[in-house]
């Protein structure tokens, strides 16, 4: 068994100042030294057209995320909330990222998390994500949740994480991803 595992985090939004990213960097301030924790955005990658794929193949920013994947141990994906849905950035990621050979979310470890302004955090994203990544086959962690709601509260303005109710609960969930992770190996 590894001692340090390797996890490829996803924020799920395009904004410089996002809640998502920013609590993916309080993941990683929190995590152990156990588990070490890269952070990949979503930028520049194109929208989605079978006939751009069929003319040039699957873009090398795709290729360049869907490796970073491959080598990780497990991954966590943290999406905003849109009008009651994932945001078209990450839809549109995972679409790409559907149409490369040998799935690299097959049998990955996946753990979802989420942060909006409005009350409920972002449940409902969570979900239909979830539903989502039925498709490409990985391997999401069910519980515990993560919903950070009420995010401009929980931040401060340069982005970190200023909840110690919301830091304890993150430490509580790294570790059920870590202990999750390391079931497979």
């Amino acid at each position: 068994m590894p001692t340090k595992v390797n996890i490829v985090a996803i924020s799920g939004s395009l904004r410089s100042k996002s809640y998502n990213t920013s609590l993916l960097r309080a993941m990683q301030e929190i995590a152990d030294d156990t588990m070490s924790i890269d952070i990949a955005r979503l930028n520049g990658i194109p929208i989605y057209d079978g006939d751009d794929e069929d003319a040039t193949g699957v873009p090398q920013i795709v290729i360049d995320l869907v490796e970073k994947i491959r080598a990780a141990d497990g991954v966590i994906i943290s999406t905003p909330e849109y009008n009651f849905s994932i945001p078209g950035g990450l839809k549109n990621a995972t679409d790409w990222i559907s149409r490369v050979k040998d799935q690299p979310f097959g049998n990955k470890p996946v753990g979802v998390v989420g942060a909006a302004a409005g009350p409920l955090g972002t449940g409902r994203s969570q979900y239909q994500l979830r539903q989502n990544l039925v498709g490409l086959s990985a391997l999401t962690m069910s519980k515990p949740e993560v919903f950070v709601g009420s995010a401009p509260t929980k931040f401060a303005d340069d982005g970190s994480l200023a909840d110690d109710e919301t830091a304890k609960f993150l430490k509580i969930w790294l570790d059920a991803f870590e202990a999750w992770v390391r079931r497979g190996f």
